[in-house]
């Protein structure tokens, strides 16, 4: 049986009471290695709600993901009180509803291939690294930038869960770039990466 891609995994969540808290342990269950993609979807949508900490919440979720994939770690761990959060169900729909057309335009290319981009150990690590930056940029007040890494992180959420090894490619290259422009602009971004620095070393 084929695994089912982001849309239809997204259609499974509608039905039900829209004032439903989806926790994150049940919108990850059963995903096994695919989860990392799931969790990563769920974890930027406060990047998309127009409030002043939507980066602070979704910054922090992202860096312990990719802390994760730099560790090696095959599934997915969620400290108890973080496991028991997440959306509620009109949140995921309402999300779902404005992402659909440009979904199912990306669709029409995206398919699983090129595994060992995504299976190789030292390739996970690549994306651990790109995404513990790309959280900590997402954390910090840069203005008019939370949409910018939204949409980027989230080519990274749709390459693990369609197991696209192409688009995670695509998703390298921009998350460097990205990395890149906005670590120079940015001296508390490179302040904070060097006390990161300093404290595995």
């Amino acid at each position: 049986m084929p695994e089912r891609g982001l849309r239809r995994l997204l259609d499974g969540f509608r039905p039900g009471d829209p004032a439903e808290l989806l926790t994150l342990e049940l919108l990850v269950g059963g995903l096994g290695r695919r989860a990392f993609g799931m969790l990563l979807f769920v974890a930027i949508l406060p990047a998309f709600i127009p409030i002043p900490v939507g980066g602070a919440v979704s910054g922090p979720l992202v860096i312990l993901i990719g802390l994760q994939l730099l560790a090696g770690r095959r599934r997915p761990w969620l400290p108890r009180f973080i496991a028991r959060r997440g959306p509620h169900r009109r949140t995921l729909v309402r999300f779902d509803d404005r992402i659909s057309p440009w979904l199912a335009r990306l669709e029409r290319v995206v398919r699983p291939r090129m595994g060992r981009v995504l299976l190789h150990p030292l390739a996970t690590v690549f994306t651990g690294l790109l995404l513990i930056f790309l959280g900590l940029l997402l954390s910090l007040p840069i203005p008019l930038t939370n949409y910018l890494f939204g949409a980027l992180l989230l080519l990274f959420a749709l390459a693990m869960l369609e197991r696209d090894g192409a688009l995670m490619l695509v998703a390298w290259a921009f998350g460097g770039i990205t990395v890149a422009v906005f670590g120079v602009l940015s001296g508390e971004f490179a302040a904070i990466a060097a006390r990161g620095i300093d404290l595995v070393v």
